[in-house]
């Protein structure tokens, strides 16, 4: 009983620590096999994804989400190729490729493109600048605009057809505590067991707003630490500064963990801040808040374990992706840097990942491209 008692304590007291412990008993002798938990590592696959059909090329990509059957989908602007770029496009060709991709593409995990949609039509007003896209567990897709006027996001079916628009094109000024209209959204989530949907609101206003994913109605907002949103000028972001009351944009990102707890990026204060579903602030973690230009926290993913132990964090200004422990926002690992080359960054805009852990990375400005990397565990590549 002693020994079963030193062993179990000590077992609680690693456990405690965040450490594994493996107990063997052999001919009274104990031994310990442990191993504290590693951060994720990555490596980039150079051929994801596979060549478009119909001489397509790509522009900057507003966003990319995983869904249920981890097919990835990809939120492009077409709009920003140059006449270079869409030489074959051009009256008359100026060269023999190539013309833009439709704006939505799904994409299965081995890079082939599945399905393909999007763009102006009957009933809805599509966005001039795409940004932002998410597919929830029922299969809807969602879609929200950062252009001067899109105020807007949309709700779709997988193949297209348009279900729902919550707002609607607006040239007026920005007011965050408007409801009826949003401002240049940014981020989306939905939470489907409460019929709940999140958004990073946005380019313009300085919000997260929640809205009821059945009928559009709205339901609730907040602003950084959880004070009621204004949309008055906190000045440049400084690291010597008092941390802003509210927040910058853009608010970037908004993302709920598997405990209910409401992620939000703060892209130019380099923070994250950490919330409950009704809007109670809980906590928040700066990341390089050396970084000034556009700030460091532009999008994120959680890590697939149980758990979901660390944050990977998407950093534009640094070219980075970030490895954070979510208990405490520490950064212990990091990935890419930037560059041109598979693996390098130009701008990395957005960042999903599928349930086997692989990321996938989006690039704006002239960056223009997705890249996946997939999860390697004791040295060996996952798939």
């Amino acid at each position: 009983m002693r020994t079963f008692s030193f062993q179990r304590g000590i077992t609680r007291g690693l456990v405690r620590c965040g450490i594994a412990a493996a107990v063997v008993f052999g001919a009274g002798v104990l031994a310990f096999a442990v191993r504290a938990q590693e951060a994720p590592k990555y490596r980039v696959d150079p051929f994801w994804p596979q060549e478009l059909p119909n001489k397509w090329v790509i522009g900057q990509i507003g966003g990319i989400a995983v869904d249920g059957e981890n097919h990835i989908w990809v939120l492009q602007r077409p709009a920003s190729n140059t006449a270079d770029e869409l030489g074959a496009a051009q009256t008359p060709p100026r060269s023999e490729c190539c013309f833009a991709a439709p704006p939505v593409l799904e994409f299965d995990q081995e890079g082939q493109l599945l399905r393909s949609w999007g763009g102006p039509g009957e009933g809805f007003d599509w966005p001039k600048s795409e940004h932002g896209i998410f597919v929830d567990k029922a299969g809807y897709v969602w879609i929200g605009g950062s252009a001067a006027t899109d105020r807007q996001i949309l709700k779709f079916k997988k193949d297209g057809k348009f279900v729902m628009e919550i707002g609607h094109p607006s040239a007026d000024a920005a007011d965050s505590s408007r409801t009826d209209i949003l401002g240049r959204p940014a981020g989306i989530e939905v939470d489907s067991e409460l019929h709940e949907v999140y958004v990073a609101d946005g380019y313009m206003n300085k919000r997260v707003i929640v809205f009821d994913s059945e009928t559009g109605a709205f339901k609730r907002m907040w602003g950084a630490y959880g004070n009621a949103p204004k949309d008055g000028d906190v000045g440049a972001y400084s690291p010597a500064a008092p941390p802003a009351q509210q927040f910058r944009n853009p608010v970037h990102c908004v993302h709920i963990s598997r405990d209910g707890l409401v992620y939000v990026c703060d892209r130019s204060s380099d923070r994250m801040q950490v919330f409950t579903k009704q809007g109670k602030f809980v906590k928040e973690f700066m990341v390089r808040p050396e970084t000034l230009g556009v700030g460091s926290v532009w999008q994120f993913a959680f890590s697939t374990d149980v758990q979901q132990k660390f944050l990977l964090v998407a950093d534009g200004e640094d070219n980075v992706i970030w490895t954070l422990r979510r208990e405490d926002g520490a950064v212990v690992g990091r990935t890419g840097r930037n560059g041109r080359s598979a693996g390098q960054f130009h701008w990395i805009h957005q960042i999903a990942s599928d349930s086997a852990g692989n990321l996938y990375t989006g690039e704006v400005d002239t960056g223009k491209r997705v890249q996946k990397f997939v999860l390697v565990k004791d040295g060996v590549t996952q798939k």
